[in-house]
């Protein structure tokens, strides 16, 4: 474990993928090097003829969405019009996001984290804490939204995430009203929009713990917006930790779920800065989706 810890912690992987990762490419998402090259010519060729959108060409930047959508160029253009919709709609919070604007709420408060190790099958895990840790008056939702659509950002830039996925823990430990006046329709409507229609990253897994009596009313706000196949993959487990551990292992859980691993001890000021070492991305991506803002 400790080898693949220190590569994963904090570290943003580019440029490579494991073989075993290959071979999930290529059963899961049908890629292979034909495929890949035909599907990128394709795509290039479909984004040239759109002139409602303003994206990169380059293979890179192109195979984003096209392993988010098993490598049909077509599906892979919609993907890019739904994404700019979305970019277009929610241009307040999205347009012209740079990574500084948002570094002493990662930094100061809990909020966003994500552990230092992938899961056992190899994806990345993200910790959202919606309870006593988020207090929406230092930092209110619109802010939670665009941390959440930072760390998604730098999430992209790993090929390994592009193909295994991400999977998201919303720990409700202590939630009151504060918060749930805070997760507003507003809010739950356009989190949902963004994860279903707007993020080129495979969303495998949604666990939600620790939640009290009271988050029936958050679902009530988020439930209709959820469409079946997000449906399927998400599991409440409230405090049941054996129940969260059937999908994540106990060996990559840190103590605050019952794993294996330490207590976490560690957030924003430990991983903004392999952050920052892409903010050049961050920032050309932050300009890129509708050809007219």
């Amino acid at each position: 474990m400790s080898n693949a810890n220190s590569e994963e912690a904090f570290n943003i992987r580019i440029g490579y993928l494991k073989p075993e990762t290959v071979e999930i490419a290529k059963n899961e998402l049908r890629e292979t090097p034909e495929v890949k090259e035909a599907a990128i010519k394709e795509l290039r060729e479909l984004l040239h003829a759109a002139t409602d959108i303003n994206y990169k060409d380059d293979d890179e930047f192109l195979v984003i969405f096209l392993r988010a959508c098993h490598f049909y160029p077509q599906s892979a253009l919609e993907k890019m019009r739904t994404t700019a919709a979305f970019r277009k709609d929610n241009a307040a919070l999205v347009h012209g996001l740079l990574i500084e604007q948002l570094k002493d709420i990662f930094i100061q408060y809990g909020i966003v984290n994500v552990l230092k190790n992938c899961d056992q099958h190899g994806r990345r895990v993200m910790i959202v804490n919606c309870g006593e840790l988020w207090d929406p008056a230092a930092v209110p939702s619109d802010d939670v939204f665009r941390m959440l659509y930072m760390v998604h950002i730098a999430a992209q830039l790993e090929p390994e995430t592009q193909v295994r996925g991400v999977v998201c823990i919303m720990d409700f430990d202590g939630l009151s009203m504060k918060q749930v006046k805070a997760l507003s329709p507003t809010f739950s409507k356009r989190l949902l929009t963004f994860i279903q229609d707007a993020m080129p990253l495979r969303m495998k897994e949604v666990h939600f713990v620790k939640q009290p009596f009271i988050f029936k009313l958050v679902w009530a706000l988020f439930k209709p917006f959820v469409r079946e196949k997000l449906n399927k993959r998400m599991h409440f487990h409230g405090s049941d930790m054996k129940s969260l551990q059937k999908f994540l292992s106990p060996e990559i859980l840190p103590e605050n779920y019952k794993g294996t691993q330490p207590k976490i001890d560690y957030g924003g000021a430990d991983w903004f800065t392999p952050l920052e070492k892409h903010a050049d991305f961050v920032r050309e991506w932050s300009e890129l989706g509708p050809a007219k803002w």
